[in-house]
């Protein structure tokens, strides 16, 4: 019986091979991209299931609340994980992770800078899990200056086939000794490093005793105990903020929490600042899910409208069958086998297409799927579901009413109108109409918002400034003057300042400083770093009161500062205010000469808060404003002078621009995977109004041919039949509007910058699929309209 529906599928899917093309076309397509969308989904949620004890490993983050500000950070302080480790019996193991500034390593003649360097405890493999490559787990970063790369990273200094364990790297002024070798950590861990460096060795470096509960830089992470109850461990870090916390922040009206995070919810579930990676969001994976499974719906009502279509040539086979003694039942297999014969060659040439775009797909989404992940078991399981699904759910519409078709009225030339089918039909049609322009909306806003950042007036002109950093762990400020200097005689650079911070870079200090208001002082956490008198003219950043830096007197006493703090403070008059460090009983003191025109520190994800900013000549980030007609024969002249200073460190740099816009690079990659789908949804919905329409022409060609026998044109005809397809779109606009503005606004409220919605996107929208059925209808019509009625109305 197996045999024989598969030899009648084959000779059917032959026999028409115009619409055989044109259901494998549309669920090659829906079946390809839905799985692309499946893979990302799986991926995103996969973050950091490859730990072993990822059940009970959970990271300590901190919630900082005052008087009119939250901060939240993945951070806490250096002195937490031990105290929880020596207090609290269900917390088996701790680890502490401290990020190192991008730093040059040696070795031989290759050498390169790292940025995924951490400080950690000798702990680290205790939690979490690493196949060491060489050298011994419980020793390897035991000592002061030990260090652990991963195997790309050994290979890059030490060559491949070359044991890196014993040899030593070189950062400029200290040496670290190579004590293991692990596997490269996977994409899909929230904290990535290449190399591991004992915190032994830095230990000296960060302030101890009481206060240093005060300072917010490390990562923690605690193992509990098999069966330990993470909320009541979450009540019991209160006890440690009480303790310890609560005596340095209490004096400053600053209070504090603790909470625990599952390793596994961060990647997809953390809304906090100082993330160690970009974090991804559920809201997308809803979205993506939502965008595959209706991808392949999609695609199965194209399958059921062609198929449906092609019933009139099916019907007097089904007559002769049903006469011949099958049963509705067998008929019934016959189409499934059909349908699913159908879906078995699109899903095997979606794994061609697939294998043909992988890296396409990669580029886009930022992933690295390669050809192993197709082939892996649970993603052959998939392939074999999808095929499954889409076998039956789009062969099982067509299958029921094909089947049900009366011999009697067949076999006499009369094929049923099936009113309710029509109805069916047109729901199917509305759902791809309805899905098609909410995602166009939905791109045309994102790539519109998207748009508006990058054009947005930031306060500041990033346009051609360049930025130089300099990194060696020592105090370069005199190497850094004469060297700056030197870029200002070169041609085409226009000017050149100093800073230990610019707009757009990470990790800015948040200080607490006591500061003066018109009621006396209080005690606030304010952002800050240091600029020198050029910082302001090289990016174009203007003052709205009082003075910029002038030189080397304003070391001491002197700061500028932004609007925004002077709305935080309520200064009537800033300048003379004065701030100083909590605490500081001398009469040192900071006062405001300043103030400057609010420009974004960070991206437009974020409002812009208070900043303070130091005078700090030679700070180790170098701005070049450059002149944009010079720009590439400025370029070897800059790399010239930096030689001349540092010759040990390799020249690198960044365009201010470039780098402020990367902060959207994610949701930039995902803007643009929406818009691909988009696209591939339309097309998925031509195809399927080719099998609507024709289906249509069919069931009316006697009409057609009557109204042109007494008198249609060819437009009035036209007309007939294109209008239905106008109602439809029309009411898939009217589902389609509201369902997108709810979601869209929504997700505009996530940018404190944001020019809102307009009618343009859903105008636009509505055009394109009203355009795209008009001319898909208007095809099939005109064909219909033009064939001779002599030909249809022979047998009347």
């Amino acid at each position: 019986m197996i045999k024989n529906l598969l030899l009648t599928a084959v000779r059917n899917f032959r026999k028409d091979k115009w619409y055989s093309l044109l259901n494998v076309l549309g669920l090659t397509i829906g079946i390809t991209f839905s799985l692309f969308l499946i893979f990302y989904v799986a991926d995103e949620l996969s973050y950091d299931s490859h730990q072993q004890h990822a059940d009970r490993l959970y990271r300590i983050n901190t919630y900082i609340h005052e008087k009119d500000k939250n901060t939240n950070w993945a951070l806490s302080q250096l002195p937490l994980g031990p105290q929880v480790k020596k207090d609290y019996p269900e917390v088996e193991e701790m680890v502490r992770f401290t990020s190192r500034e991008r730093t040059l390593f040696k070795s031989g003649e290759n050498s390169f800078y790292e940025t995924k360097v951490y400080y950690a405890d000798s702990t680290i493999f205790n939690v979490f899990t690493h196949k060491f490559l060489e050298g011994n787990a419980r020793s390897a970063l035991q000592a002061p200056f030990d260090v652990v790369l991963t195997k790309s990273v050994a290979e890059k200094y030490f060559g491949k086939n070359t044991s890196a364990v014993g040899k030593t790297l070189k950062s400029v002024y200290d040496n670290y000794r190579v004590t293991g070798v692990i596997e490269d950590l996977p994409r899909n861990a929230h904290i990535r490093y290449d190399m591991l460096i004992s915190l032994s060795t830095a230990l000296g470096n960060f302030q101890n005793g009481p206060y240093a509960w005060g300072n917010f830089d490390n990562y923690t992470y605690v193992l509990l105990k098999p069966g330990a109850s993470p909320q009541a461990f979450n009540k019991k870090l209160g006890e440690v903020y009480t303790k310890f916390v609560e005596p340095i922040f209490k004096q400053f009206n600053i209070s504090m929490r603790y909470d625990v995070q599952k390793i596994t919810d961060i990647h997809l579930h953390s809304q906090l600042e100082r993330e160690p990676e970009e974090v991804g969001s559920m809201s997308y994976i809803w979205t993506f899910s939502a965008v595959a499974f209706f991808m392949l719906l999609i695609a199965c009502i194209n399958y059921m409208n062609l198929t449906t279509a092609r019933s009139a040539r099916r019907a007097k086979e089904i007559g002769m069958r049903k006469v011949a003694g099958s049963n509705r039942q067998q008929l019934v297999l016959q189409f499934l086998g059909e349908s699913l014969f159908t879906a078995l060659v699109s899903v095997v040439l979606s794994m061609v297409l697939m294998m043909v775009l992988l890296k396409v797909f990669n580029s886009l989404s930022g992933k690295e799927f390669t050809l192993g992940t197709l082939l892996q078991p649970f993603n052959l399981l998939l392939l074999l579901f999808v095929a499954l699904f889409t076998g039956l759910a789009g062969g099982s519409y067509p299958a029921l009413y094909l089947s049900g078709f009366n011999p009697i009225g067949i076999l006499k030339g009369s094929l049923s109108k099936a009113s309710g089918n029509v109805a069916l039909r047109r729901t199917l049609v509305v759902l791809q109409f309805t899905v098609s322009m909410s995602m166009l909306i939905c791109t045309w806003v994102v790539y519109s918002q998207l748009s508006y950042l990058r054009k947005k007036d930031l306060g500041f002109n990033k346009a051609q400034v360049m930025t130089v950093t300099v990194n060696t762990g020592q105090d370069e400020r005199g190497k850094i003057f004469s060297m700056n200097n030197d870029f200002r005689s070169l041609p085409g650079i226009k000017s050149v300042g100093a800073a230990n911070g610019y707009p757009g870079s990470p990790n800015i200090n948040l200080n607490l400083f006591t500061v003066e208001t018109d009621n006396g002082s209080i005690d606030k956490a304010v952002e800050c770093y240091a600029i020198d008198e050029h910082f302001f003219p090289t990016l174009g950043i203007k003052m709205v009161k009082g003075r910029n830096f002038s030189g080397l007197s304003d070391t001491l006493h002197s700061i500028v500062v932004n609007e925004s703090m002077v709305k935080q403070f309520a200064w009537k008059e800033p300048l003379g205010k004065r701030i100083k460090f909590p605490g500081d009983t001398s009469s040192n003191y900071r006062e405001v000469v300043g103030v400057f025109h609010d420009f974004n520190q960070k991206s437009l994800y974020n409002p812009i808060a208070p900043l303070l900013l130091f005078y700090g000549p030679n700070g180790n980030v170098t701005q070049l404003k450059m002149d944009a007609a010079t720009i590439a024969s400025s370029i070897p002249r800059v790399e010239a002078v930096w030689k001349k200073y540092f010759p040990q460190l390799p020249f690198e740099y960044k365009f201010l621009d470039d780098d402020f816009n990367s902060q959207y690079a994610a949701d930039q990659k995902r803007g643009k995977i929406f818009a691909a789908f988009s696209i591939l949804t339309i097309i998925i919905t031509c195809l399927g109004l080719l099998g609507l329409t024709a289906f249509t022409t069919q069931q009316k060609q006697k009409e057609i041919s009557i109204r042109r026998v007494m008198g249609a044109s060819v437009p009035q005809v036209v007309t007939l039949i294109t209008k239905n397809y106008l109602w439809l779109a029309l009411i898939s606009a009217a589902i389609s509007f509201p369902v997108s503005w709810y979601f869209m606004s929504r997700w505009l409220q996530v940018f404190p910058y944001n020019e809102g919605l307009s009618a343009v996107p859903f105008v636009v929208s509505a055009l394109v699929i009203v355009l795209t059925a008009s001319a898909t209808a208007m095809f099939y019509s005109t064909k219909a309209a033009l064939t001779n009625p002599a030909n249809n109305l022979r047998t009347e």
